[in-house]
């Protein structure tokens, strides 16, 4: 699928996608639209479509059960260890959800463990916003 061609609706299913465990790369098509795109516009729309599909890791989080855990071998050391993360750390892990790979457990675990979802939201999109914004300051820079 050319991404490109889909304009900024491309850019916002492509970054929501990423958000996701679905493998795609958000940032390579964002690069790719600064050249044609409002730059601007493109941090805007990859941070909010990046950001909503943490919410949405984070919805699946709360949703789900211990009883599901078990199904899919997670131990309950395992299960410990990531609650006292987020009690340790709480909302501030939020942060961390723009990484690769973890970003999706953290917004995941984030909702298991119930964080309170106001300023874990706000967490998120800061997240999410700083990461497309670094992207982009770097492209204007090197322009």
């Amino acid at each position: 699928m050319d991404w490109i061609e889909w304009g900024y609706i491309g850019l916002f299913i492509a970054s929501f996608l990423a958000a996701t465990i679905l493998p795609v790369a958000s940032e390579a098509l964002f690069v790719a639209m600064l050249f044609s795109f409002n730059p601007w516009l493109c941090l805007c729309i990859a941070s909010v479509g990046n950001t909503l599909g943490g919410y949405l890791n984070y919805g699946i989080g709360y949703l789900g059960k211990p009883e599901w855990l078990a199904k899919i071998r997670v131990s309950q050391d395992q299960i410990l260890r990531w609650e006292d993360r987020v009690k340790r750390y709480g909302v501030w892990l939020a942060l961390g959800t723009w990484l690769p790979f973890v970003g999706d457990v953290i917004a995941v675990a984030l909702g298991f463990f119930k964080t309170a979802w106001k300023p874990t939201f706000f967490f998120i999109f800061i997240g999410k916003f700083a990461r497309y914004l670094l992207i982009l300051l770097f492209y204007l820079y090197v322009q």
